[in-house]
């Protein structure tokens, strides 16, 4: 399974972003798919999630009513759309395929088994 994630870039506070992250080998309408983020000197955090069977979204606290997490079956690819950002939003964010994530464990990156290579956001102030 490969995932490729793109959409990144430099956007201004308050301004808004669209990742999207591509994945081949393996299906994301059969998988959990997330988004993680890693910040200079910072672990890798939780983001936001689906879960693969009910497509039940979780975010996190930081990015609750600015984030939404789509699926598109067709093409494979999942995408998150941020509005609102702030400085502090500015990681690198990855995309992560779990073929047997259970839902409580949706915000844990070791749950995940497979990782795209990252897209760097950067939000100036």
């Amino acid at each position: 399974v490969q995932l490729q994630a793109y959409g990144g870039g430099l956007v201004q506070a308050g301004g808004s972003l669209r990742l999207s992250c591509a994945a081949s080998g393996g299906t994301v309408s059969r998988s959990t798919m997330g988004w993680f983020r890693q910040a200079p000197g910072k672990e890798r955090e939780f983001v936001a999630g689906i879960f693969r069977s009910n497509n039940v979204a979780r975010y996190a606290d930081s990015m609750k009513g600015r984030v939404t997490f789509s699926r598109d079956n067709a093409k494979n690819t999942v995408s998150l759309l941020m509005n609102g950002l702030k400085p502090e939003d500015t990681a690198v964010y990855f995309c992560a395929l779990g073929s047997r994530t259970i839902l409580s464990a949706i915000t844990t990156p070791h749950a995940y088994d497979y990782w795209g290579q990252g897209t760097l956001v950067t939000v100036s102030s």
